[in-house]
Order: structure tokens, then C-alpha cells, then sequence
């Protein structure tokens, strides 16, 4: 009986690891193929806002990357996505308009999406803001966040091409645990 129990331990084990490193590969696909300015719609997936209304440092490398884009590519509009937790003082979506209005983002360029609470749901919620016919689609997040972004967007019959935000080094660490987690999830029920 202990025999067992040791060889089960072991093949469990094993077995996690195995899922770990595949999760971890497939991750790191996430992050291509690049947006060129096709697509003229992108969507900033949101993440925590801190008091005062400050976007964390996860959400600000997404603001950046996505406010350089668009000064880059005039004829490209965005939908900021992303509700209000309950730790939270306001929405993602109102922090991220502000932000991109205070880089010289026209305001007319940006569609707000305040309602999601998820990753899915900034998809779903966006993609019935976009003009009707309009397949695809730029998501904005960070490295380790776009792979499962990129899988939702196609289950929502949604063609997407990414631009990858650094992670921050003091969250990358728990964010990769977690991103295995939820992508397997999102794999095992689908969005």
C-alpha cells in the first residue's frame, strides 16, 4: 500500500510539472502575432486601479504601449474595457480614458466599456461596441495575459493581433502562477 501511494505521489507530481511547462509554453505564444496598424480597433484589457484613481503599474505599461500606438496609427480607434472591483474607487475603464485623453488621445477615438468584470467579458461587452462586421481586432495587455486574451477573442469570432506590455518584475512571478491557472481553466470551460 505505501508502494503505491509513493508511485502515485510521484506520478501527480510529475504529472503537474508536465502541465506547468506546456501551460508556460503556450503562454509565451500569446505574444504574436504583432499588430501593424490592420486592425482599427484595439481594445486595452483593464487591471487593478489603486486608490485615487492611479492605474497600477500592470495597467500603465498596457496604457503606454497602447497611447504610443495609437499617436502612431491616427486612423485606429480603442475601447478601454474594464469595470469596477469592489476595491476599487472607480472604474478601469474611466481610469484608462483619462489616462490615454492626458497623452493627446482624442476623445472621440476612445469607447468606453465600463461593465466587465473579466477577461471574457472585456471581450464580449467590447465586441458589441464595435461597428457591426468588424472581426478584427488589437488587444492590448501584458506578455503573460495576451496567449489566454488571444483564445477568448477567437471563441468569440474575433481575429486578434496583440501588443505586448511588460510585465512588472514584482508581480511577474504570481502573475505567470496564476495566468497557468486561469488558462487552464479557460481551456477545460472554455472562456
Amino acid at each position: 500500500m505505501r508502494k503505491w501511494l509513493i508511485r502515485a505521489s510521484i506520478l501527480a507530481v510529475g504529472i503537474s510539472g508536465a502541465f506547468y511547462i506546456w501551460l508556460g509554453q503556450d503562454i509565451k505564444k500569446g505574444v504574436e502575432p504583432v499588430a501593424d496598424g490592420t486592425a482599427t480597433y484595439m481594445i486595452v484589457l483593464g487591471a487593478k486601479v489603486k486608490p485615487g484613481g492611479v492605474p497600477s503599474l500592470s495597467l500603465k505599461n498596457r496604457l503606454e504601449v497602447a497611447a504610443q500606438y495609437l499617436q502612431q496609427h491616427p486612423h485606429v480607434n480603442v475601447i478601454v474595457s474594464g469595470g469596477q472591483g469592489a476595491d476599487e474607487e472607480q472604474t478601469e475603464a474611466s481610469v484608462m480614458l483619462s489616462y490615454l485623453q492626458n497623452k493627446g488621445i482624442e476623445r472621440q477615438r476612445i469607447i468606453v466599456e465600463d461593465q466587465s468584470t473579466s477577461t471574457y467579458e472585456n471581450l464580449l461587452f467590447s465586441k458589441k461596441l464595435l461597428p457591426e462586421g468588424t472581426t478584427h481586432i488589437t488587444i492590448v495587455s501584458n506578455d503573460f495575459h495576451l496567449r489566454r486574451a488571444r483564445y477568448l477573442a477567437d471563441v468569440l469570432d474575433l481575429k486578434a493581433d496583440v501588443l505586448v506590455a511588460a510585465t512588472p518584475k514584482s508581480v511577474e512571478a504570481k502573475s505567470q502562477l496564476r495566468e497557468r491557472a486561469a488558462l487552464l481553466k479557460t481551456y477545460i470551460i472554455g472562456h
